[in-house]
């Protein structure tokens, strides 16, 4: 059984407080879902497209710095920490169905596999994006960065089920404890967070400047070269359809 397991499906008796996901990990978290919802709902627009590629860079950014957090953060933050095997992801989701699974205070096996899912899927996309921007690949890379984004969204819904059923079969809020970083649990358990909350406190003044920067300033988002505005895939084919 990992570290981060308890037996049970439930809380242990004299449970406390304690700090389980730290602030980088939470940050990381909220603004990759607010650049990706953002991303997805302007992807067709192409009078806001700048917002739609600064959404597009801020991923990039972020994935870039969750591969160094999974390092060197702090403990449940640590690739090590949620790393499984296939076989060890097939006896937790079998366990779900016998009511036996143990409660994890990191990620589980199954939502493991899920994390690294959406990472790989949300770097690719970010590449492509990149690439379709600044007219490297053509239609062929415009194509693969609409069915990875396509793709991102089913793994959301994947996640999304898994923590609603996590939270229901535990009876803990799982959203929560990624808003506040704690759950209850044995005392001991938890991590130390207080140099950790000076990165997150950057991390997210980085993210919050960016974007003030990209909305507030003139021209493309910072880091975007001067391209001429490529039209999309969709726009092209009717375009086409027309003629």
């Amino acid at each position: 059984m990992n570290a981060t397991a308890t037996a049970g499906n439930g809380r242990p008796e004299g449970a406390v407080r304690v700090l389980i996901w730290d602030l980088p990990v939470r940050v990381f978290h909220w603004a990759l879902v607010v650049s990706f919802a953002g991303a997805y709902w302007l992807s067709e627009t192409e009078r806001l497209r700048d917002i739609h590629v600064m959404f597009g860079y801020t991923v990039l950014g972020l994935v870039a710095f969750r591969l160094i957090w999974g390092f060197v953060g702090t403990r449940y933050a640590r690739f090590r920490s949620f790393l499984f095997s296939p076989r060890e992801a097939l006896d937790y989701v079998q366990s779900l169905f016998r009511r036996s699974d143990p409660r994890y205070l990191g990620h589980n096996p199954a939502g493991s596999f899920a994390i690294w899912a959406i990472l790989g899927v949300a770097a690719l996309t970010g590449i492509t994006g990149y690439a379709t921007y600044n007219e490297i690949g053509g239609d062929a890379v415009e194509e693969a960065h609409e069915i990875l984004a396509n793709g991102w969204l089913w793994l959301v819904g994947i996640h999304i089920g898994g923590v609603i059923l996590g939270s229901l079969l535990h009876r803990e809020n799982l959203v929560g404890a990624m808003i506040t970083g704690h759950k209850r649990a044995e005392a001991g358990t938890g991590i130390r967070g207080r140099f950790a909350a000076i990165i997150g406190v950057a991390l997210l003044s980085g993210v919050l400047g960016y974007w003030a920067l990209s909305v507030g300033g003139p021209g493309a988002p910072a880091g975007a070269s001067a391209a001429p505005e490529p039209v999309t895939l969709a726009a092209r084919r009717g375009n086409e359809d027309e003629d």
